[in-house]
């Protein structure tokens, strides 16, 4: 596919929302398999809401996604501005043309006129159509009430016969009746265009070849269509894609959990976690992968396999995804991202970095989050205060229980080679020669020394702790039997 190239173009008024940044993922997905380019655009339009800390967050979450882009407000390009707020003399050049040529026309009437219209379209129980009070009003009533200070909008002229067709690449035709349509408002009484014009001039002088994005805007696709017609303009291909919803197929919202891209960071996932989790939120590439390296993703991608069913946000798939990542990362990725509050707590300091990175090593395993790495390294810094009340009864105050920890406690303190491998090898001698299963020993030792019943493996736990402390803990732990009885 030949000059292939799309764009993103969020509102800078909020957060970098997962709808958003997979909008953003498909059009940087479809742009890198054809060699396009993705171009950044900021529709910033609305002045009360925008503001320059929503843009830098944007540009910040999609470069924490690892999402780059070939033209945008930060890097220019042959078809700047990027963003719109830069470009009003452009929009004023094409909606002169339009006035010229008579299809689209200023209109006068008050915010109580059109009220008027729309109640009296209710009683009547008709959709409501701007009457065109204004289109016929001569040149010298338009200058007129200009020299009278009435500041007016701008409307086009929209055909109320037939029916637009948007041709979209995953959902084919889908027909509108044109006697729905109004002469809808293409310029606000400020001068500045409303979004269906300013969307309809942004694309085609940016040279725009595909407009993907969410299925929300379908429904602004026929007036678009009407711009790019009076305008004599070629549209660009369009595709909606489908909407997230919530597990209970309600709207996403903040009552779900994250779904910004920042709190996603903040609550401790990776950045390619997300990208693999998002990208199959309505794209299958086939043979039901869920681990998708990023850098497969643009070998795969295709239209032809994003799916029209609403995408289910699932934050348990998520959470398992990220765990994966976690353990699969560079040692260094996951050190990196918690040595500061690793400092704070006192678990790294400038004595004990190879210590500090065995431990890190060993329990990211078991981590959803790279927030729960250092809760689930916590006995490796300090001693237990407590331990798991069901592990208590489980193990504490079962019959024999003192006898299997002081077999333990001989072993952790005479074994020769102190390694998980040796260690494990004598406890299930222990074990044999004591006519119990190994996990009769294992299970009391691991709450002994750590205060959990659920950790990475015991023998590993153990070489770590060293023999010193395993054995005060381990002794600490008989005493709390004996006071049990």
């Amino acid at each position: 596919m030949e000059n292939v190239r799309v764009r993103f173009a969020p509102s800078p008024t909020g957060t970098l929302h997962i709808g958003g940044a997979r909008t953003a993922l498909f059009n940087w997905l479809f742009a890198r398999s054809n060699s396009g380019q993705l171009i950044l655009r900021l529709e910033d339009t609305d002045s009360i809401r925008s503001t320059a800390a929503s843009a830098e967050g944007i540009l910040e979450g999609l470069s924490w996604l690892g999402l780059d882009w070939d033209e945008g407000p930060d890097i220019g390009g042959p078809y700047g501005p990027y963003c719109q707020s830069e470009r009003l003399s452009i929009y004023q050049q094409f909606l002169q043309q339009l006035l010229d040529e008579k299809k689209a026309y200023y209109c006068f009437c008050t915010p109580d006129e059109i009220s008027k219209q729309r109640e009296e379209a209710h009683q009547e129980k008709k959709n409501y159509l701007y009457k065109r009070t204004c289109k016929s009003l001569s040149p010298e009533q338009v200058a007129l009430r200009m020299a009278e200070g009435l500041k007016p909008v701008i409307r086009l002229n929209v055909p109320r016969q037939g029916t637009t067709l948007v041709h979209d690449l995953i959902r084919g035709e889908v027909e509108f009746d044109n006697s729905l349509l109004d002469d809808f408002i293409i310029a606000k009484s400020d001068g500045w265009p409303t979004y269906n014009f300013a969307v309809v001039v942004d694309d085609y002088t940016m040279k725009i070849s595909h407009v993907i994005r969410a299925e929300e805007h379908l429904s602004n696709t026929p007036k678009q269509l009407q711009v790019y017609q009076a305008l004599g303009l070629t549209a660009p291909q369009f595709v909606h894609v489908s909407m997230i919803l919530a597990p209970d197929r309600s709207k996403l919202s903040k009552r779900h959990g994250a779904t910004s891209v920042q709190e996603f960071r903040d609550d401790g996932y990776l950045p390619d976690a997300l990208v693999n989790y998002l990208a199959l939120l309505g794209w299958s590439p086939g043979e039901n992968a869920d681990i998708l390296p990023r850098e497969q993703m643009p070998n795969l991608f295709s239209l032809k396999d994003v799916s029209l069913s609403a995408a289910i946000y699932d934050i348990k798939k998520l959470a398992w995804m990220n765990g994966h990542y976690i353990t699969a990362a560079n040692i260094e990725v996951i050190i990196k991202l918690v040595e500061d509050q690793a400092k704070l707590k006192g678990y790294l300091t400038a004595d004990n970095n190879e210590y500090f990175h065995k431990v890190i090593d060993l329990v990211r395993s078991r981590a959803k989050t790279v927030n729960e790495v250092l809760d689930l390294a916590q006995y490796f810094f300090e001693e237990p205060e407590a331990y798991d009340e069901k592990g208590v009864d489980k193990y504490f105050r079962k019959a024999g229980s003192l006898e299997k920890l002081t077999a333990v406690l001989d072993l952790v303190s005479h074994t020769t080679i102190f390694t998980a491998l040796h260690l494990e090898e004598a406890t299930r001698l222990k074990a044999e020669t004591l006519g119990l299963k190994a996990a009769e020993l294992i299970h009391p030792s691991r709450l002994a020394l750590t205060g959990r019943t659920m950790t990475p493996g015991l023998f590993e736990i153990i070489e770590l702790l060293g023999r010193k402390t395993s054995a005060e803990r381990i002794s600490k732990a008989v005493d709390y039997i004996n006071n049990l009885a």
